[in-house]
């Protein structure tokens, strides 16, 4: 495989062995410095949640509702400070809720080619290059996830922390799915599909995560969380 750059003109003239390393070089060293202001960014919160979920619901949607109430609950009745990926839809949500609570709402936003607009309830944010160090930091010592409907994104997040938990390379955190209308349909599928019909899972990785629409239940789900210490 040949590289090429472009000069004036629109002249390809080939990139040496020596530019590739420096280009390799100096994106580590963005992705380095990136997760490093990451973690500085979460580390003083010793409790927190992540919420996940779609951007494109408006505070008409029943879900963006009732993230509001959960994120508010959360900081009165925990004290926890709330952390999303600062955009709209759920992310607004939840942030509305912890900001109007009174707790601390942090946003960790990407660059897009259409700029993700902040919402107006994150109190701090960080702003990524790379989706995979936002997915890092997002998921960084929180105490519990709680994911709401959403779209490839929010179940990228989903799968992949719930692998990590899976593979036992991160210690069992809860992770709470609220929306049975949109989380039972595919839970019944992995049962179905990826458990009996193919074997390519075992019962027990289904209960890494729980499925729930009752505050009270998601409440003490996240009060009994054992403090992460990553």
């Amino acid at each position: 495989m040949k590289f090429f750059k472009t000069f004036k003109r629109s002249v390809a003239v080939p990139i040496v062995g020596s530019e590739l390393d420096q280009q390799t070089a100096d994106r580590l060293d963005r992705i380095n410095r990136e997760l490093r202001a990451g973690f500085d960014f979460i580390r003083p919160y010793q409790k927190s949640v992540s919420f996940f979920g779609s951007a494109r619901f408006d505070e008409n949607n029943k879900h963006y509702k009732y993230a509001c109430e959960i994120a508010k609950n959360i900081v009165t009745e925990l004290g926890y400070a709330v952390v999303t990926g600062g955009g709209h839809g759920i992310m607004e949500a939840a942030n509305k809720g912890a900001s109007e609570a009174g707790g601390v709402s942090l946003g960790v936003t990407i660059k897009l080619p259409h700029e993700q607009h902040l919402n107006q309830y994150v109190q701090k944010s960080i702003n990524c290059n790379y989706f995979f160090t936002r997915k890092v930091i997002l998921a960084f010592s929180a105490e519990a996830y709680i994911f709401f409907p959403g779209g490839f994104g929010t179940l990228d997040e989903f799968f992949g922390i719930l692998t990590l938990i899976q593979t036992h390379k991160i210690p069992k955190v809860p992770l709470i799915l609220v929306g049975k209308d949109y989380w039972e349909p595919l839970q019944e599928t992995i049962f179905k599909d990826l458990y009996e019909e193919h074997g390519t899972i075992s019962k027990n990785d289904m209960r890494a995560y729980t499925i729930t629409d009752d505050p009270k239940e998601i409440l003490e789900i996240v009060r009994k969380a054992p403090m992460r210490k990553e």
